[in-house]
């Protein structure tokens, strides 16, 4: 598995910029529009759980559930983005995860943050 297999985040050309911060410097915010998340369930399937489970004993990465997690985030991420851009905002503050496991059938993972309008500072 590559490096670009491990990581997530945005692209440079998003029209929605997401940050940890409580703000971007050299912009003010315009409006607050509020609380935005994108949400998704996972399941494991169970060659993986096998899997997980016989690597356990040695030790080591779980390669495959590390991928599963990235491609969760990944997608809860463009789903905060897109409920964002359709509520009329450009940038999503104070972003972050939360990571739970749903019932004991596959993990939940919650991308939120608060979507506003911003503008360059004059």
């Amino acid at each position: 598995m590559g490096i670009d297999e491990y990581g997530g985040g945005q692209h440079e050309q998003s029209d929605v910029l997401v940050v940890t911060t409580n703000d971007v410097p050299g912009f003010h915010v315009d409006r607050v529009i509020g609380e935005v998340f994108g949400l998704t369930v996972r399941s494991r399937h169970l060659g993986s759980q096998i899997g997980a489970g016989l690597k356990s004993l040695v030790g080591g990465e779980l390669r495959g559930l590390t991928k599963t997690l990235v491609e969760t985030r990944n997608q809860a991420m463009q789903r905060l983005v897109e409920q964002a851009r359709s509520r009329g905002a450009n940038a999503v503050l104070m972003f972050r995860f939360d990571v739970t496991e749903a019932a004991d059938v596959g993990t939940e993972v919650c991308a939120y943050g608060t979507a506003v309008v911003i503008a360059p500072k004059s």
